[in-house]
Order: structure tokens, then C-alpha cells, then sequence
């Protein structure tokens, strides 16, 4: 028996992570099956490594028995899975009647497209889809309170639309501060980079409630309580004031609001801070020490530490830091954050929110499922077109989303890689292409690199990728034009300003495929208060925030404490398998996630290690098999997010536990807000 004969071939991964990784995919040739993804060194960041999740799951993903290869109706209960294979023009021409009739009956309005980030290249991620719903008249959707966008206000408020330190000069850092990245699992290649830096000298310190695998290589690893980080960073700058380590003419020249800002952090000093971030007094000196005395010094934070009530003003404390201690203007000082803004991506061309009627509404994504609920809504919510998400699993009060979903009189579409939990609830689902098939364009916001890809294979069975979704569906509709005929090459090109500098004279939809162009600022990378500068009003580092107190009433940080009868901080971090819930569907991921829970809080319940345990609250009850370990700190459990309900014997996972209360800034999301009690189930 003879091997088939395969060919390798470029490609970028678009996951939901920072790294954004170059790929070398092998496909067989007589087939077109992918068979082999590994790393590739087209992208200088990615190094020829890439992490288990893509490498082993890809080929699955891509041919496994979850793959939506044709269109299908819905012949049962919503949520029971039942479908039924239809042709393309069918499943188009029942979206179009049944938009057209809800759209006779209350207007456009009451058409909502639910989406978020499934695939991060632009073109998948909205390019057509926009300009369809924009045109059509349908409710706006705000997407980032979901994941980011309280990371994202929070940058802004304090250095406006201005990119961070590269993540390639971690290595020239004396000091860097991990605060709430969980590097191994969802920021590979800073790992190697912190590394690096170890290997030359530098001290790592980590702050995160759970003791990741970097914090077991740190020289200090500070396990704060979730929600306390705005203290611990205050605790911070007021210990760099009482040692000296404030740098005033840098702040003289750089830094608007310093005066306000400290009198707020003045209230906590180490000691008081200590006792509510749950540290030891002495531990927060010596970081502050460290920070004073390390030049250059660097500091890299996650998503995880946004995800509460307090979580912009944390993120804002964290970022005044640098400018506090004069950390700035050097390679490798500053903070690793905000690389999207390294790119001249044109977002209004390519989606063309120019085309929304005057006076449409917005909806926060985080209250959709009320939304879909509330009867007294005018207009009500009767369309809902889900795509590049899975909110029955990502959103928090997930049994909310349930509720809401299964609604029939409400019309739902799904268009989806892989039948997922969400797409059950659909009544018409259209299969969608991978990113291996089809082209797309490629920032991040993790690392400076664009990279661009093309197909490796075919659309598999009867996919289309999303751009050719949506091009057919605006045909249905009568959508004429440029806009709703361009091709993929022609979107790349809305995409991304190619007159732009950074271009280097390279049109979009011609970046090479196996290559990467770095974004340089005056030939260089960027290096803030060096290169680039500020974006804000005042083209400072603003710690006082105009637009935040008009918007929000958070014109300082500010700390509010979670009140609740339920006694556990409940933590959802990234998994080591799935991609939030990307890959879900795959049979390496079909193991309940495990319950992490300190000694001293099993001991008090009476639990047993390997024991299943039912973990609740009052929005549900989820049930999992429960890990001992000290990993943890006491007070706090921890259980991995985006599992499918094929995990759970009742139909709820950890999102049933989370509130959909919001954060002080954008509204956002505030997961680690959840409190739970935890027993022995059975």
C-alpha cells in the first residue's frame, strides 16, 4: 500500500488568541484532507512552534463528524438537534421570506445579528456580514463588553489608540511583571520570550489567584484575590512614592491627572491593600522595589483580570504604572498591550456602518437573551442570525440564553463551522468554510505582524466561506452594487490602508502568503513616548479620564467590593484544550473539566479528591469532578471555560454560574464576579 502524496502549504491561524501563529498545513493532494498542522517560521513571533490545541485538533476540526458540510432545517424541539439536509437556495430563500415577513410586521429592527469572535481574520470575522445587516436595517450589536472591550476602553482612556511594547522585545525587560496571563495556554510564544529574558538576568514575578506554570518559575508570585487588582496596583504606586521611585520629570512632561490619581491610591497603602488582595504586605514592597529598580521593566497583562466589577479600573491602575516609574521610552519598558493599534486596519471601509440607518438602535451582546425575553421590547427581537459564536456556552447566565433561544416564535439562523450547541436551537443552519478555506487577511492583538492567507484546500462538502454567505443572502435581498458583489481580494483591500506607511508599499490583498510584514513606526518598532505617543486629548498619559466620566462616571479607578451570600470566587480561565469554545466538539475534548478547590476549602466541606461535587449558585448548578491542590488559593475555585453540554450530565456548564451584571467601564462582562457554594453531589 502506497502513502498518498501530500503537499505543504501556508496558512495563518485565527484563533482567538494573541499569538495569531504561522502555519504550515499538510494536505493530501488527491483528496485535499488536511492531515498535519505544525508552526511555521513565516512569522518571526511564532518560531516553527505552535500549541498542542491547533496541532493535534486541526485535522478533526477541519474532517470531523461535527462538521456542517451541507445546509439543514429544523424538523424537531429547539435544542434536540434535529435537522434535516436542504439545498442552498432553499435555506437562503427561508431566511430571506422569513426576515422579509418579521420585517413587514415590526421592521428591520427586530432582525439582530448575534456574532462575536469566532475567526480573527477580517474578512471572516465581519466584512460582508456587516455591510448585509448594516443595509438591511437590522438592531446594531455591541460585541466588545463580551470579551476585551473593558481591556481595550480602559488602554484607550489612559494612552488612547496608541500600540504598546512588541512582544519580541520582552527579552531586553530586567523585569516583567505576568499580571492575569495564563502564558502557557493562551500566550504561548511570550513564554519563550520570558524565558529568554530569565536566561540574561531578569526577575519575573506573576499575579494571578491561580499558580499558573509561569508562577512556578517566577521569582515571585503574588496569588491575588479575583477583583482586587485595582488595589494591589495602587498598594504599588504609592509604595514607588515612599521609596522614591516616582520619576517626576517624567511625569511633569507625560502624565495628565497624577495628583487626583494618587490621592485615590493613597488610601491603600501596602499593608491595608495586602489584607484585601489577600498577599503578604512584605511581597508587595519587594515587586514595587523590583519595579523601581529595573530598567527596562515590562509588564504583560491578560483578559482574565478585566472580567469583574472593578475590572477597567484594574487594568487602568496596572497601565499608570510605567508612566508612574518612567518605564517608558526604551525597548523592552512599558507594558505588552494593545498591538492592534499597530495596524492601519480601515474598519469602516471594509464594514460600512456608514450604511446604518439613522437612528437604529444598539444592543449590548450581554443582553441579548433578556432582550429576546422582554415582550415589552419595541420593536421585539424575532430574528436572530448567529455566526462566529456559540452564546449558549460563552455567555454568562447561560440558562438565560436557553430560555431565550428556544423561544418558538422566535427565527433563528445559524452559520457555523461545526454543529455546536448553539446551532441546535437554529432553524436553519448554513455550513461554513474554515479558515483553510477560504482567503483572508490577518492582524493581531498579541503580536506587530500582518500576514495574509490563502485556501489550502476546498470548501469542504458544501460550505461557503461567510464573505460568499453573505454576498448570496444580499443577492436575495435585492442588495446590488460594489458593495455586495466585491470579491475576497477586493474586501482585503477594504480592509487594511495600503497607502499607509507601514505597508511599506505592499498592497493588502499582495502580502506574501508564508511571509509577514512588520509595523514600523519610522522604520522602527514601536516604542512608546519614543516613537509613538498617545492618543488621547491631551496627547498624554491621561490617569484622570474626561471621556470615561461622562460615559461611565469613572473618571479615577475606582474599588467596589462583591457582596454575596455564596462564599467561593468561582474563576474560568482558558482551557489547555479549547480555544474558549473552539474545538469543543472535538473527542480529546469531551472530559468534564475538573473543579480546582484549595486543602483548606475541600477539607472544611468534607470533600474528597477525584469526588464529583455540585457546584451552584442561584442562577444554576453545574456538576464536576473535583482536584485538590494548593494551586489554588483558599477562597477561590477554578474550572476551565467552554466546554460543551456533552461534558455535563444536566445541560449547564460553568457559564450558568456567571452573572450578567457589568464592570465599571464598557459595560463588559463580569465572569469572575461569580460566587458559588460547592458539596458533595450524589
Amino acid at each position: 500500500m502506497t502513502m498518498s502524496a501530500t503537499a505543504e502549504r501556508a496558512s495563518v491561524c485565527p484563533m482567538d488568541c494573541p499569538d495569531t501563529c504561522s502555519l504550515t498545513v499538510t494536505v493530501t493532494v488527491a483528496d485535499e484532507r488536511v492531515v498535519k498542522v505544525r508552526g511555521s517560521r513565516a512569522n518571526p513571533i511564532t518560531e516553527g512552534v505552535l500549541c498542542n490545541k491547533v496541532s493535534r485538533y486541526y485535522p478533526e476540526f477541519v474532517h470531523g463528524k461535527e462538521r456542517l458540510t451541507v445546509p439543514l432545517k429544523r424538523t424537531g424541539t429547539k435544542g434536540a438537534g434535529d435537522f434535516a439536509e436542504i439545498g442552498w437556495d432553499e435555506a437562503l430563500d427561508t431566511i430571506r421570506d422569513r426576515f422579509q415577513a418579521i420585517i413587514a410586521r415590526h421592521g428591520a429592527q427586530a432582525i439582530l445579528p448575534l456574532n462575536y469572535a469566532g475567526p480573527h481574520g477580517m474578512l471572516a470575522y465581519d466584512s460582508m456580514s456587516l455591510r448585509f445587516f448594516h443595509k438591511l436595517g437590522a438592531t446594531v450589536l455591541s460585541r466588545r463588553p463580551l470579551c476585551g472591550g473593558i481591556k481595550d476602553e480602559a488602554w484607550r482612556s489612559v494612552y488612547g489608540a496608541a500600540p504598546g511594547m512588541p512582544l519580541q522585545q520582552i527579552p531586553l525587560a530586567k523585569l516583567v511583571i505576568v499580571w492575569g496571563n495564563n502564558v502557557t495556554v493562551s500566550n504561548l510564544h511570550l513564554m519563550s520570550r520570558l524565558n529568554a529574558a530569565r536566561k540574561k538576568g531578569a526577575k519575573l514575578a506573576v499575579v494571578d489567584p491561580k499558580r499558573i506554570k509561569a508562577a512556578e518559575r517566577a521569582d515571585l508570585y503574588l496569588p491575588i484575590r479575583p477583583g482586587t487588582d485595582v488595589l494591589l496596583a495602587w498598594a504599588l504606586a504609592v509604595e514607588l512614592e515612599r521609596t522614591g521611585g516616582l520619576d517626576r520629570d517624567f511625569i511633569a512632561k507625560n502624565v495628565l491627572g497624577f495628583e487626583e490619581y494618587m490621592a485615590r491610591a493613597r488610601e491603600w497603602p501596602a499593608a491595608r491593600a495586602a489584607e484585601a488582595c489577600g498577599v503578604p504586605a512584605d511581597d508587595i514592597r519587594t515587586l514595587a522595589a523590583w519595579y523601581r529598580d529595573a530598567a527596562p521593566a515590562a509588564i504583560s497583562y491578560g483578559n482574565g483580570l478585566e472580567r469583574n466589577r472593578n475590572g477597567g479600573s484594574g487594568i487602568r491602575a496596572i497601565a499608570a504604572l510605567p508612566a508612574l516609574a518612567g518605564k517608558f521610552g526604551v525597548p523592552g519598558g512599558g507594558i505588552l498591550a494593545a498591538a492592534g493599534y499597530s495596524f492601519p486596519k480601515s474598519p469602516d471601509k471594509l464594514q460600512r456602518p456608514d450604511l446604518v440607518p439613522p437612528g437604529t438602535r444598539t444592543l449590548n451582546i450581554l443582553d441579548v437573551s433578556r432582550h429576546i425575553l422582554d415582550d415589552a421590547l419595541d420593536p421585539p427581537i424575532q430574528g436572530v442570525f448567529i455566526y462566529n459564536h456559540n452564546p449558549v456556552i460563552v455567555h454568562p447566565d447561560q440558562n438565560r440564553m436557553k430560555r431565550a433561544l428556544a423561544k418558538e416564535d422566535l427565527f433563528v439562523v445559524g452559520c457555523e463551522v461545526a454543529m455546536t450547541d448553539s446551532m441546535r436551537y437554529a432553524d436553519v443552519v448554513l455550513p461554513a468554510a474554515t479558515h483553510f478555506e477560504c482567503a483572508d487577511i490577518y492582524p493581531a492583538y498579541g503580536q506587530q505582524y500582518l500576514q495574509r492567507a490563502e485556501p489550502v484546500i476546498p470548501p469542504y462538502g458544501k460550505s461557503l466561506p461567510n464573505t460568499e454567505i453573505f454576498r448570496r443572502l444580499a443577492a436575495k435581498f435585492g442588495f446590488g452594487g460594489p458593495l455586495f458583489t466585491a470579491s475576497d481580494e477586493e474586501l482585503i483591500e477594504d480592509a487594511i490602508d495600503g497607502a499607509d506607511a507601514r505597508m511599506q508599499g505592499v498592497r493588502p490583498a499582495a502580502v506574501p502568503t508564508g511571509g509577514a510584514i512588520p509595523m514600523t513606526f519610522g522604520g522602527e518598532e514601536p516604542v512608546l513616548f519614543r516613537n509613538v505617543f498617545p492618543k488621547t486629548p491631551s496627547g498624554k498619559a491621561e490617569l484622570a479620564s474626561e471621556g470615561l466620566e461622562q460615559r461611565f462616571g469613572q473618571r479615577l479607578p475606582s474599588y467596589t467590593p462583591v457582596e454575596s451570600a455564596y462564599p467561593l470566587a468561582l474563576i474560568t480561565p482558558s482551557s489547555d484544550k479549547r480555544i474558549s469554545s473552539t474545538f469543543g466538539g472535538v473527542k480529546a475534548c469531551d472530559a468534564t473539566p475538573l473543579l480546582d478547590m484549595h486543602p483548606a476549602d475541600a477539607k472544611a466541606r468534607g470533600l474528597a479528591d477525584g469526588a464529583t461535587v455540585r457546584v451552584w449558585n442561584d442562577l444554576g448548578e453545574v456538576r464536576l469532578p473535583l482536584r485538590i491542590t494548593d494551586a489554588v488559593r483558599p477562597g477561590v475555585v477554578c474550572s476551565a471555560k467552554g466546554a460543551w453540554f456533552k461534558t455535563s450530565d444536566n445541560g449547564q456548564t460553568v457559564s450558568a454560574l456567571a452573572p450578567a451584571t457589568k464592570a465599571d467601564i464598557a459595560e463588559g462582562a463580569c465572569f469572575n464576579d461569580a460566587r458559588v457554594e460547592v458539596a458533595a453531589y450524589g
